[in-house]
């Protein structure tokens, strides 16, 4: 009923019980529709069907952008009776998709391409995964803006599927998938922290917090938390970053070919802190608060 009423404007189901009823209903229907056009019109609004409004509307509601925090109140009203949620007392928590996850990445650090349409891509991924004596076809990673398109335009193979994406539960395509299962492993907290992809990020991050996040430590790691997890950090979780940049950072003072290695910084002068702060980019962004919707 919600569907057809966001289709077509009308704010009762019809119920036809009778001929003589089912007419009236239908001149009445013809009528209403014809309202609702011409006010649609008006506001500019479309008149046809839109999943994106019906998205739209779904996700700006009041019940969906709940937090999943359970309340005390709400514990002793509901959950002895509605342990599943089944009356939306509070919002869903669930870890981002495949595609999320790898968008989620270049968007905190600001690689995410907004170019919208064009052919498939071809972003990082790990060597020998098309690999094959059968077919002599090649991954050739793509270029420029290319590289960091979103998710969505990455070229699928079914017999060899983009790593990143199998690892966090995306499907390989072969067969229709209506729901995907979500798992917990070790391998996704891996590739998150060791993937080249992963770690790209991490540097841009890294470099982001320098030039945008301000002239002193603590309002670079403010900048990185919030870009990450959408929140102003707390005093605790600020200090347990800022102890874990100057382990890092010492760490790589006496340690100058790793820095080069993390940090793939030219200058000398930078990289050991860009080094540091890439390690910081990379915990952010591996935090199961950033992954998750809650």
């Amino acid at each position: 009923w919600l569907a057809v009423t966001l289709r077509d404007g009308s704010s009762q189901p019809i119920v036809r019980s009778s001929q003589k009823e089912s007419s009236q209903l239908a001149v009445h229907s013809s009528q209403e529709k014809t309202a609702n056009r011409e006010l649609r019109s008006a506001n500019s609004s479309p008149t046809t069907w839109s999943m994106k409004s019906l998205h739209r509307l779904i996700v700006t509601s009041a019940t969906y952008r709940q937090s999943s925090t359970q309340h005390s109140t709400l514990s002793t009203q509901h959950s002895p009776d509605d342990p599943y949620n089944r009356l939306l007392a509070r919002g869903p928590r669930f870890r981002l998709e495949a595609e999320m996850v790898r968008d989620l990445g270049l968007a905190a650090s600001g690689l995410l391409s907004n170019k919208i349409g064009g052919a498939s891509v071809f972003p990082l991924q790990p060597d020998g995964v098309w690999k094959s004596p059968y077919s002599s076809e090649k991954w050739t990673t793509s270029s420029g803006e290319d590289l960091y398109r979103r998710s969505l335009y990455t070229f699928i193979r079914r017999t060899a599927p983009f790593p990143q994406m199998v690892t966090f539960d995306g499907t390989s395509r072969e067969t229709c998938t209506v729901r995907r299962i979500r798992t917990n492993t070790p391998l996704q907290a891996l590739t998150m922290l060791n993937d080249e992809a992963a770690m790209e990020n991490a540097r841009a991050l890294a470099q982001r917090m320098m030039k945008e996040g301000g002239a002193n430590l603590p309002d670079r790691l403010k900048y990185g938390f919030r870009a990450c997890l959408t929140r102003m950090p707390e005093a605790a979780e600020i200090e347990r970053l800022k102890n874990l940049y100057e382990q890092q950072l010492l760490s790589y003072k006496t340690n100058p070919e790793a820095a080069k290695k993390i940090s793939k910084e030219v200058k000398a002068a930078k990289r050991n802190e860009i080094a540091a702060l890439t390690m910081i980019a990379n915990v952010l962004l591996n935090l199961d608060e950033t992954v998750t919707k809650e």
